[in-house]
Parts: C-alpha cells; structure tokens; sequence
C-alpha cells in the first residue's frame, strides 16, 4: 500500500508561500516604533530601528551557518531514530527485560545536566565554544557504542550523549530563534532536518539489527558526529553569539538591566516552565512511539523483520508535517492549529491502539507523526514571542534541554508498565499523554508579561 506523496512543485510553493509571509510581516513590524502585542505566527524585533539590508556576503554567509545548524539538528534526529529498530536486538544481545533495557532511555538524563550546565555556560564560555563541546561529547559517546561493549559501558554512553544533545539542540535553537528575519519558517525547516535524519536512521538501524555486529551502526552515527564537530568548529570558529550574528549582518541583541542572574531570571518566568513541560511531554510522546512501535507491532500485531521501517515511516511524517504544514501554521494561527493537530492525532493513536491491523496501524503512525511534526517548532516559535530577549537564548535552552528530559521518562515509564502489562500498554500511555499536552499549551500564556 502507498502512501500519497505531495508533489515537489506544491511542496516548493509551500515553503516558498511560508517564508514570503514570514519576511513580509518581519519587513513591515520593522518599521514600528513600539509592539505591545506579538503577532502570533511572526518575530516581534525587539527594538524600532530598521534593520540595514545585509550584503551578498553576509547572506550567503547566514545560509552557510543555518546549514551547519540543520545538520547538527539532523544528527540528533539520526540519534533519536536509530534506537527503535535496535531496541529488540539490544534485548536480544544482552538477555534483558523491559525494565532493564528501559535504562538506555532514562540514562538519557543526560539531558537535565546539559540543559543546567547550558544556563551556566551561554554567558561565560559562549555560543561557539558550547556547541562544539556538545559535539564532541556525541563523538565520545558514539566510540563507546560501537564496539557492542557490556551493558554497563554500553549504557552509560547514553549519559554522555544526551549532555551533548542537549547543549547542542539549546544553542541551535537559541540561534535561530534570534533571527530577525524568516525565524519561524526557519525554526520549521530547522526541525524538519531532525525529522529528516530520524527518518534516515532507522533505514539504516534496520539493517544493521540483523547483522552479528549490530553495534557497527554506531560506526556511522560516529561518522555523522566527526562531521558535525568539524563544520561547527569551521563555521562559528568558537566566537560568540553576538559575534556570530555580526557576520551576516544583524546587531547584537537587547541585553537586560536586572542584577539577578541568567539562571534565576529564567526561572522567574511562568512561561518558561511551562513551555518546557509541554516540550518535555511532547518530546517524550514523539521518542516513546518512535522508540516502542517497532517491539509493539512484533510483539502484538505479529510483524517481521522489516518493521523497523514502520518507524521511519513516523519520522518521515514528522519531517514532511514541519514543511507542508508551515502554510496551514501561517493561516490558522499557531497557537489555534494546535489543538486541531493534537485531537486529529489522539483520534489515529485510538485506531492503532484498537484496530488490529498491520498495514493500518503503519499508515496511521505515519500520519501521526504528520501532525506531531509542527508541535515542536510551534512552542519555540512561541517562546520567542513571549521572553524577553536579553535572555531568550539561555531560556530556549532550558526549554529544550529540560524538555528532552521527555525522551527519558515517558520511554522508560512505557517499559516499566510494559514488563508488567505487556507492550499492549504502549498506547493508552500515549493516549493520556497527548492529552496532559494540549492541557499545558491551555495554559501557556498568550502574550509576553510585563517586565520590571
């Protein structure tokens, strides 16, 4: 059975149609003295002044570093999509329980302390030198995966990895989110290559799952990581943000007057905790069915070795729903559209969960993973509407960070219950979760709060 594929042409008019509206309503609030009320869907600048025009050089200078951030986004993806198809073999490998291989999940905690030490680090070290650290411990993680070492070791390279992760995902997201120009098309096709990569790696994964050196996959995710650290360190040579910024063009950012630190100013502010709730449930959902379906359409609906696919077939979705999407974003309304998406996917989770059918239940995650796509682009778009800029960098990465924490809990929580109620439990989890969501974007607040 085929799925129906959007025609290059009206996936280029669709992307094309985004950006032209994003830069038309960047374009016009430049020329306003004072903002009191965002524009959903749009980058509010921060400041009054027009903005002079970039040069030929700088422009093509800000797609060379927006391209190296994609790519960094498209590891993470690649990280994230690699582990479902393996997980049985894992199991297989290593004789362990769902509870047990659970731990590579919740090992992932290495989220919280990167998210932390992001906060800590994105004043006194800086951009350049942040990211780069992130890519080098994904390196590090990645050679004590590839050998299929004992559990423990093999486990504990999941620590490393999620600090890495995090600190990369919190800067990257943090950089394009100060975009004064196109940010929330870019934020869009920013995560569009994370879809792209964790749509790529269960290709992959799959078939190494089969072989006797299951864990050379590891080798290629070791590759992957090698290139990225390379481009990062090329690319942003270790500067700063603010110097960063300055080579394509745009001034550094308004820089606040409080005497508090980053780190309490952040957590003085409602918004951020709950954005970063949401994106930690929203995270959990999107690497629970990613991570779980392959084991749940083996061991429930009877599927053979060519499973792993159907997990690319949800982070194919993903991808695709963070580009054809951003139009049907622009004209509903961010804040509006997601709640259509989040019903519309409780309504297919319920048909995976209930109807036993094969081929059925793989259309539908893919299409799941259509309208869970935007979901994440979507919160820090909005973000980035609501914080206060002097320290938008620092809180996007605690929202980030913090909320990959979701790629741990909801996964591990789903082997524990599973080792006691079979992985037939994966879906009424889900359920309940995507339900939690739409609850906490209810209550994230619409616009900025005033700033003392």
């Amino acid at each position: 059975m085929e799925l129906e594929v959007l025609p290059t042409d009206k996936l280029a008019n669709s992307l094309s149609h985004s950006l032209a509206l994003s830069h038309r309503s960047d374009a016009a609030k430049q020329h306003t003295e004072v903002v009191e009320t965002p524009v959903e869907g749009t980058y509010v600048p921060s400041h009054g002044a027009e903005l002079p025009a970039p040069t030929k050089e700088q422009m093509k200078w800000h797609w060379v570093q927006y391209g190296t951030l994609c790519w960094t986004l498209f590891l993470a993806g690649w990280n994230d999509g690699t582990l479902g198809p393996l997980l049985p073999r894992i199991q297989e490998v290593y004789n362990l329980n769902f509870i047990i291989v659970s731990l590579v999940f919740i090992l992932a905690c290495g989220f919280i302390s990167g998210a932390v030490a992001n906060v800590y680090l994105n004043d006194r070290v800086g951009f350049g030198k942040i990211i780069a650290l992130g890519s080098v411990c994904q390196i590090v993680a990645y050679t004590l995966q590839s050998p299929g070492l004992p559990f423990p070791v093999f486990a504990i390279a999941f620590v490393i990895n999620g600090f890495g992760i995090a600190i990369q995902d919190a800067q990257a997201n943090g950089y394009v989110a100060s975009y004064k120009s196109n940010a929330a098309a870019k934020m869009g096709i920013l995560h569009a290559t994370y879809g792209l990569g964790a749509f790529a790696a269960p290709l992959v994964s799959t078939q190494f799952a089969h072989m006797r050196h299951w864990s050379f996959h590891y080798l290629v995710s070791l590759v992957i990581g090698i290139s990225n650290t390379i481009l990062l360190v090329t690319i942003f040579r270790l500067k700063s943000q603010d110097e960063c910024l300055a080579e394509i063009g745009q001034p550094a950012g308004e820089k606040g007057t409080s005497e508090h630190s980053a780190f309490r100013q952040i957590l003085s502010q409602k918004a951020v905790h709950l954005l970063a709730f949401f994106v930690l449930v929203y995270v959990g959902i999107e690497v629970t069915i990613g991570g779980w379906i392959v084991t749940f359409i083996v061991d429930v609906r009877g599927g053979g070795p060519d499973a792993g696919y159907i997990a690319a077939g949800f982070f194919g979705g993903l991808t695709l729903g963070r580009v054809i999407l951003l139009w049907v974003n622009e004209k509903v309304g961010e804040r509006r559209v997601l709640y259509i998406y989040a019903f519309l996917a409780v309504g297919l989770e319920l048909i995976v969960w209930l109807v036993p059918s094969l081929i059925g239940d793989a259309v539908a995650v893919s299409i799941i993973g259509v309208l869970l796509g935007p979901m994440y682009p979507i919160a820090m778009n909005h973000a980035g509407r609501i914080l206060p800029a002097w320290i938008l960098t620092a809180s996007i990465g605690w929202i980030a960070g913090f909320g990959q924490a979701g790629s741990a809990v909801l996964p591990f929580m789903t082997g524990a219950i599973a080792n006691k109620h079979g992985i037939k439990s994966l879906h009424p989890l889900i359920v309940a979760m995507m339900g939690l969501m739409v609850v906490l974007w209810t209550l994230v607040p619409r616009k900025a709060a005033k700033q003392d």
